[in-house]
């Protein structure tokens, strides 16, 4: 048994276990690979384990993958049986989008999930409608008084222009919401701040019926099992899936 095997069988387990105490069930939550900074190799090996979902960081970092990777994603030279059995592996993008990279990011990417000003959706929604394709969106709320967190202030103006501004851009599927919650803090602060984004998906659905919010993106390897208990949909685990990120010399020179 491969490393990455083991890892993902305990994953799995810790992920059903979280779902049980919850009382919730195992297919409610959808696992996604955080592979930033490992090799398009890895994300193969990952894929024939029956993960399909991959988040990454940044464009430049994965525009070098994408091409070892194109067999197994929508659209790739894959066996139509192959397709209907397992699904074609999905990358979405998870780190911050400057919107002067937005139409490489539609271009190599199957989601965003770090939208966070009306601007940059404008700008995937152009880019998107000169590919002929429909792009699913989470937008990034920022709950963390961190100054190292991106997203939308939820009580922001901005927050409330993209809100209503998103369901006139037609090639832009919103999907849900993404936070990150603070690091190094009390578990009760983790949990608060899970369960914030919670609450706003629902006063934004009452707010906003146009809109589709199925998606709360929360939860990465050292607290995922604590946004299960609040209600996440997605959890992205990179560190406790494929162990320690190896050095990457170039995220240093790449930037969104």
């Amino acid at each position: 048994m491969t490393a990455l095997k083991e890892n993902l069988e305990w994953l799995e387990a810790a992920i059903a276990l979280a779902c049980r105490r919850a009382g919730r069930a195992r297919a409610e939550v959808e696992l996604m690979a955080v592979s930033k900074t490992y090799p398009a190799a890895t994300i193969a090996e990952a894929a024939g384990l029956g993960l399909k979902l991959f988040g990454e960081n940044r464009v430049q970092e994965f525009a070098a993958k994408a091409e070892a990777l194109k067999s197994q994603r929508v659209g790739g030279a894959v066996a139509a049986d192959e397709l209907t059995r397992s699904g074609p592996v999905r990358v979405h993008l998870i780190g911050h989008l400057q919107s002067n990279k937005a139409a490489r990011a539609v271009e190599l990417f199957d989601g965003i999930d770090s939208v966070d000003s009306v601007r940059l959706a404008e700008r995937l929604n152009e880019a998107a409608a000169k590919l002929g394709k429909q792009l699913p969106i989470l937008i990034e709320v920022k709950l963390s008084s961190e100054e190292t967190k991106a997203g939308l202030l939820p009580e922001s103006d901005e927050a409330g222009q993209l809100l209503e501004r998103l369901p006139d851009l037609d090639h832009l599927q919103a999907r849900g919401l993404m936070t990150i919650a603070p690091f190094d803090v009390p578990e009760a602060e983790t949990r608060a701040c899970f369960r914030n984004l919670r609450e706003w998906r629902d006063r934004w659905m009452v707010r906003h019926p146009r809109l589709a919010f199925d998606v709360l993106s929360m939860g990465m390897s050292g607290d995922f099992a604590l946004a299960i208990a609040e209600g996440a949909t997605r959890v992205r685990v990179g560190t406790s899936l494929f162990g320690s990120r190896p050095s990457a010399v170039h995220a240093a020179r790449e930037k969104n």
